[in-house]
């Protein structure tokens, strides 16, 4: 396929495809007229909605798998599925019109506008011109890029991390219901790749297409999988499972060696808190008396309180050290600086932790007191998660 083809071809899907589809990978199988094997008889299955990523060393098929799901290769064995239609017996042409496809060098086309890049199938598929416009802002919008700013400029003036906003913005133009990312984000620096890949997970939670991701980057995979599918030489899946059960429960040596010894810190990204895990401190209010605190925190032998407002929100500390004479707690609190919503993760309550060196961490679902995580409590929750897990190895779907 030209290049034009395989930046924009893909992408080309019809008005209200959108809907994201299941694929499903039966024996599929890539073998090369001199007998290289590039991928063997895998047994997949992508759910609709969700972003499966396909990790693994340079030269294990992880960009020949994706391809094959849209024709640009052809399997030599297998069917590939979408949403129960068998691909490798339609026309490929229309094929890629329902499929998205982002690549690592964007491909935008130079002596185009952004505005004209985007609007390159639309404009393919017969569109009128206020409709085109209209999706085209719109999409711009969604990824970061304001259309009045950046819609007239050439690919040429935009930094790295617009063009690649652009190019995502180009494959979701006609509202594909599958999207194939071939290492978007490997062509720009650690903090505008950090960046995109926040943005990129904010807009799935708005349009959850059915997406494949491949990276050679585990920490990538960890950060924005559903599901991730660790590959090895010959086109083999080693283990296919959630980030938290792949860290937690590596399938093999090989998975182990991938995901890297400190797994079990990279775990932590992906353990959310658990309101089991959580310790209960004294808890005192602000207009309880300071004797009435010591009293307190005596009885249960601890040398700090938790002080809530009236409507039980969370309104700071007091120590031991501090709970004398005869005023009330809320002029001898101090504020709270070490916490953290209950949707937070493990990782993020300890970098809390550390940063604050703070010996524990309140969590909080909005205002009100949950209860902290101490670093007892905290490795605790990280070993229960992983006692949890029970890895999936290939062809285990």
């Amino acid at each position: 396929m030209d290049a034009t083809a395989q930046s924009t071809g893909s992408a080309s899907a019809p008005a209200g495809t959108g809907a994201a589809a299941e694929i499903r990978l039966e024996g599929v199988s890539k073998v090369y007229p001199d007998g290289t094997v590039g991928v063997a008889e895998l047994d997949l299955t992508f759910t609709a909605g969700e972003l499966t990523v396909l990790v693994g060393p340079s030269g294990c098929g992880k960009t020949t798998t994706m391809k094959m799901i849209n024709r640009l290769i052809e399997p030599s064995t297998g069917r590939i599925l979408l949403d129960g239609e068998d691909v490798t017996r339609v026309d490929p042409d229309q094929l890629r019109r329902r499929i998205g496809y982002v690549i690592q060098s964007i491909g935008l086309f130079p002596h185009q506008t952004v505005r004209s890049n985007v609007g390159t199938v639309p404009r393919l598929l017969g569109w009128d011109k206020k409709r085109i416009r209209s999706r085209v802002d719109e999409l711009l919008e969604t990824v970061g890029l304001d259309p009045a700013a950046h819609g007239d400029r050439y690919p040429a003036q935009l930094s790295g991390g617009q063009r690649q906003r652009a190019g995502v913005a180009r494959a979701l133009a006609a509202d594909p219901a599958v999207l194939l990312m071939d290492e978007p984000f490997s062509a720009v620096d650690p903090v505008v790749r950090e960046r995109l890949q926040s943005e990129f997970l904010r807009l799935q939670e708005a349009v959850r297409k059915t997406i494949v991701f491949v990276t050679h980057d585990i920490e990538e995979a960890v950060r924005i999988g559903d599901r991730i599918a660790v590959m090895s030489q010959g086109g083999h899946v080693e283990q296919f499972a959630t980030p938290a059960d792949l860290l937690g429960r590596p399938a093999n040596a090989f998975v182990a060696d991938f995901v890297g010894a400190d797994r079990g810190l990279k775990r932590l990204a992906v353990t959310g808190i658990d309101a089991a895990d959580l310790e209960r401190p004294p808890v005192v209010h602000v207009g309880d008396g300071v004797a009435d605190a010591r009293a307190a925190m005596e009885r249960s032998g601890a040398r700090w309180a938790v002080v809530l407002d009236d409507a039980e929100n969370l309104h700071g500390w007091l120590s031991a050290d501090r709970a004398h004479g005869s005023g009330t707690v809320g002029s001898a609190a101090r504020r709270m600086e070490a916490w953290v919503p209950v949707d937070a993760s493990l990782k993020t309550a300890m970098a809390v932790m550390l940063q604050e060196e703070a010996g524990w961490v309140a969590v909080l679902d909005g205002n009100r007191f949950l209860g902290v995580l101490t670093p007892d409590s905290l490795h605790a929750a990280l070993r229960r998660s992983v006692e949890g897990t029970v890895p999936e190895t290939a062809g285990s779907v």
